[in-house]
């Protein structure tokens, strides 16, 4: 059996900005309290007219292939993850192959709200695995602007827009994704979803003039959630494959909250310097929000690094997955 690597990775962002200085002026905020509770500046939007998640991740999956010197015609699949998809229907990934001319690639969508990098990644890594494709690209996109409530000062200063992709191929080494554990427990559903769209309530005058076509969260429960549960999946990972803290080389956790980021980092007693961080600059981006980090560093990464990547989100689901890293910087 193959193991699946990570062969090449990129990433893109709008170019305009919405900082805490502007965003104080749509609500009731400032930089202090948010910079004091989530440690985010600025997030990236996406405001071209008639845009959507596949425009991002298109850009990102372009330019993949672009710096990789990939033919397109050689992507067998591509997997799609995002909270935002362009439609109810047909997939976004559909759109994504159609705009980037993947004449030979099979895709679809997997919802796993911002545990959707890694779950995506166990899924090209099951298909690589078993030898049904040879070249696989995860890409994560997500307009969160889309379902942004900017009248709530609770969720508005969480979340920017921004797309990843990877391309996943087999290989003989030691390398690529060594392990993974995933969990779920829909007793989360009330404390973060969006209450309108979907088909319990699907969409009316009376859903919109309630804004229940917004991101909805009760905060102290995710927050609680999330520490404990990407703290849990990180140590069993790391004790299933015999890992200690002076073993992992790069800790990636999924940037939602710089408090939830250095409650884990803390608890798994690994260093800060270890510890890949962004969110400072583009918020919480969900799904794309661990490949974008890693893009940000990977002149920092050299082919062998042990990484640690964990992520939590709605559902709720979460999860760790351990990686020896493939690429040498350029």
């Amino acid at each position: 059996m193959q193991n699946a690597i990570i062969s090449g990775i990129a990433s893109y962002v709008p170019d305009d900005i919405l900082d805490n200085e502007m965003l104080s002026k749509m609500v009731d905020t400032n930089d202090e309290w948010i910079t004091t509770r989530v440690g985010i500046k600025q997030r990236r939007i996406l405001h071209a007219e008639g845009k959507g998640s596949s425009f991002l991740g298109a850009k990102a999956v372009e330019k993949l292939l672009s710096e990789t010197g990939t033919n397109p015609e050689e992507i067998d699949l591509l997997i799609c993850a995002t909270s935002n998809p362009d439609y109810r229907f047909p997939s976004t990934a559909s759109v994504i192959i159609h705009d980037t001319d993947l004449k030979n690639a099979y895709g679809f969508d997997i919802q796993a709200a911002c545990a959707g990098f890694i779950v995506a990644m166990q899924a090209a890594r099951a298909y690589i695995s078993a030898g049904l494709y040879k070249k696989v690209i995860v890409v994560c996109a997500e307009k969160m602007s889309s379902m942004t409530n900017y009248n709530d000062r609770a969720t508005c200063p969480l979340f920017g827009d921004a797309a990843a992709a990877v391309i996943v191929e087999p290989s003989d080494q030691n390398l690529g994704v060594i392990d993974g554990e995933f969990h779920v427990d829909g007793s989360g559903l009330p404390h973060l979803l969006m209450k309108a769209g979907g088909s319990v309530a699907p969409a009316s005058h009376a859903t919109v003039d309630a804004e229940e076509h917004f991101i909805y969260q009760e905060g102290r429960a995710v927050y609680k959630h999330a520490v404990s549960d990407m703290l849990n999946s990180s140590l069993s990972v790391m004790n299933r494959n015999g890992l200690s803290t002076d073993d992992i080389d790069w800790f990636v956790p999924h940037q939602a909250n710089l408090r939830i980021i250095e409650a884990v980092g803390q608890r798994i007693k690994i260093p800060a310097e270890k510890t890949l961080v962004n969110i400072e600059h583009f918020g919480n981006t969900s799904a794309a929000s661990i490949p974008l980090c890693l893009d940000e560093y990977k002149n920092k990464l050299h082919k062998g690094d042990k990484v640690l990547l964990t992520a939590f989100g709605a559902g709720f689901t979460w999860g760790a997955m351990y990686l020896i890293w493939a690429i040498d910087p350029k």
